[in-house]
């Protein structure tokens, strides 16, 4: 009788690198003692593909929506899982470029973001407000994040004494596998540019901004020069990410000013798929079909 096969070493698409032979049966004449060791496939290690940028966007929101059980039976969140999942929401964040909207988390926590707001137009327009974004511990279950501002607002929809801006009322009930944080940054940008006055949380506000619209325009306009006037001014946090103004200094900002304002040289531009496509703009200008014909 033959012993029974058995095969080791690494595998290649699923085939074994070495197989070990059966014994021959009683009276069989073999080359040498023991069994013959046999080297089938490559001895290359084949690696997975780079994920492109589709893959990482839905890894991203599958570390979202996984969840992890607690010995109790009930879903809960570790520490470590919780800040791999709000790294996952940074991402997600980062690929929606929120016009205006620069967000980065604190250093000693996972769960807090400070942000700064640009005004481009409306009532609060050139108004720069910093605000921070408190995430709930059982985050993404839970409730909503909150978004309280920094300076006084003068706001419908921003509590006069905490400064926190009434986002819950966009999300009456946090689901976790449809809203992100970037939802959450969205409508507090869209509340600066439309105002709503159902509910408020300053009443005053909203019966300003229905029955005396001059008067409430000068009182936005106080709020958007003490925020410009505040600039320079420490952040609240002493975290090391806390959002911080200074003065232009042209040893400093000039060289980084510069390198924004250049065109992009071809080589350095990316190659493949993601940047096929045509281009109506010159280069090195922004003007829009600014190309001559070329027949």
């Amino acid at each position: 009788m033959s012993r029974p096969r058995a095969t080791d070493g690494d595998t290649t698409r699923g085939a074994p690198l070495f197989r070990l032979l059966p014994f021959p049966a009683h009276g069989t004449a073999m080359d040498g003692a023991g069994p013959a060791l046999v080297r089938r496939g490559s001895m290359r290690k084949l690696l997975p593909s780079v994920p492109d940028q589709q893959q990482q966007l839905a890894m991203s929101n599958q570390l979202i929506d996984s969840r992890t059980s607690s010995p109790r039976g009930a879903h809960c969140y570790g520490p470590f899982f919780l800040e791999y999942a709000l790294l996952a929401e940074y991402n997600l964040l980062q690929r929606q470029r929120l016009p205006g909207v620069y967000t980065v988390p604190a250093a000693r926590t996972p769960l807090v973001w400070f942000g700064v707001l640009f005004i481009r137009q409306g009532y609060y327009q050139e108004g720069v407000f910093r605000f921070s974004v408190i995430i709930p511990e059982q985050f993404p279950d839970g409730d909503c994040p909150r978004v309280v501002m920094e300076t006084p607002v003068f706001h419908p929809l921003v509590h006069p004494e905490t400064g926190e801006v009434d986002i819950r009322r966009g999300f009456q009930r946090w689901k976790r596998n449809s809203h992100h944080i970037w939802h959450v940054l969205l409508y507090l940008r869209k509340a600066f540019y439309k105002i709503e006055t159902v509910q408020p949380s300053n009443p005053e506000a909203a019966v300003m901004f229905e029955k005396a619209r001059d008067m409430f325009a000068l009182r936005a306009a106080e709020c958007v020069k003490l925020s410009r006037d505040r600039l320079m001014d420490p952040p609240a946090s002493d975290d090391p990410h806390s959002i911080v103004f200074s003065q232009f200094r042209p040893e400093v900002h000039e060289p980084v000013r510069q390198a924004m304002l250049q065109p992009k040289k071809e080589e350095d531009l990316p190659s493949g798929p993601a940047s096929a496509g045509y281009s109506w703009v010159q280069p090195g200008t922004l003007d829009i079909f600014s190309k001559p014909e070329s027949l």
